[in-house]
């Protein structure tokens, strides 16, 4: 990969920890100053190897790593600016939170007068202005994570990486934190790399998500398109919940195709991943693109199904049907539309459009 202007570049870089198996292979991924861009995949997909060796903590096998259009393979991590928080803490618990604040600028050997400005300006800017003499024991787990992010970001850092920082907390914490970091970075234009494996964290933090899984990018792009617009199954499946159909394309025609479903159902679907007429496939369809008893015509695929579940979830209601061959197939019914009255063994028709519908590499 060529050298680029972007402020972090990984340029084909690979990991191997045995010298014979990959964990991250021929990485080539570009970060642009005040991005807020999140590596997300399953456990042991390479997302956290890709972080520590940004941080200087692994080493690249191959390739080269830049910062700035500064190549930093041979840099020693306290020598490369960058602020880290991890799911941990890792505070000091012997030091009150100005001085946890205040370490790594007097590590800096920043004058008493500026380091205690900075540090008053980090509490204000996590809302824990009075805490400063607080002990980290004597904080919520919440406000711990807060003052970790403080002191990833009082000494200025040219970037921040976060390492699964909110995994510790309970959900509801764990959203208010996402916001708070998210707005964080929006008032200080600070570029963050964030490493998660919680789709949701993702989508609501990042300018642009790079989906990880076998120490490969399945696919990089923003939080809509890659929910909208999955390149591949995987990615389909591991953003949002997922109808997956099964069938083979029986034909192909201006970027659409005909699929023959186990049962004999013939469906219209998006070709985006599919080697051909004859090959396998796999439809990817979201739950809230299906409509209930369409009105004749009005969708271009329409299906019998027959009702196996219905459970009322306040905004929504949540209803499993069998159809075309599968029985785990999820319609989201929003209560905005009316009162949904489907009781189990009702026979119903449900639709859906064509392009909503994209056939994609076999799961088969």
């Amino acid at each position: 990969m060529e050298r680029n202007n972007s402020y972090v570049q990984f340029a084909d870089v690979q990991k191997s920890y045995d010298g014979e198996s990959l964990v991250v292979k021929n990485l080539n991924l570009s970060v642009e100053q005040g991005e807020f861009v999140t590596l997300l995949g399953p456990s042991g997909s390479g997302k956290t190897t890709c972080l520590m060796m940004l941080a200087g903590f692994e080493t690249a096998t191959h390739g080269e790593i830049f910062l700035d259009g500064a190549p930093i393979n041979n840099v020693s991590p306290h020598k490369r600016e960058i602020g880290m928080v991890f799911q941990n803490y890792a505070l000091f618990p012997h030091m009150t939170v100005s001085e946890n604040l205040a370490f790594p600028l007097r590590v800096r050997k920043l004058p008493a007068s500026e380091v205690d400005q900075r540090v008053e300006q980090a509490l204000g800017m996590v809302q824990l202005g009075e805490f400063g003499s607080r002990l980290p024991g004597q904080l919520s787990g919440g406000q711990q994570q807060r003052v970790a992010v403080a002191r990833a970001l009082v000494f200025q850092p040219k970037l921040v990486l976060m390492d699964e920082p909110l995994g510790a907390l309970d959900k509801q914490l764990r959203e208010q934190m996402q916001y708070e970091i998210k707005h964080i970075h929006e008032n200080l234009n600070v570029t963050v790399i964030y490493v998660t494996h919680d789709q949701g964290e993702a989508l609501t933090m990042s300018n642009r998500i790079a989906v990880f899984n076998d120490g490969i990018i399945q696919q990089l792009a923003a939080p809509g398109v890659l929910y909208e617009e999955p390149d591949n199954s995987f990615v389909a499946q591991f953003i949002g919940e997922n109808n997956v159909l099964h069938g083979k394309v029986t034909g192909l025609k201006n970027g659409s195709c005909e699929v023959e479903t186990p049962n004999g159902e013939q469906v219209t679907a998006k070709a985006v991943n599919v080697d051909g007429v004859g090959s396998q496939t796999t439809l990817s369809l979201r739950p809230e693109r299906v409509t209930v008893n369409p009105e004749s015509g009005s969708c271009a695929n329409m299906v019998e199904a027959s009702v196996e579940e219905v459970i009322y979830l306040g905004d929504h209601v949540r209803t499993r049907v069998s159809l075309c061959g599968h029985n785990d197939f999820i319609i989201k019914i929003p209560n905005a539309s009316g009162h949904v009255n489907l009781e189990y063994g009702q026979k119903i028709s449900v639709g859906w459009q064509s392009e909503d519908c994209r056939a994609l590499d076999s799961l088969v």
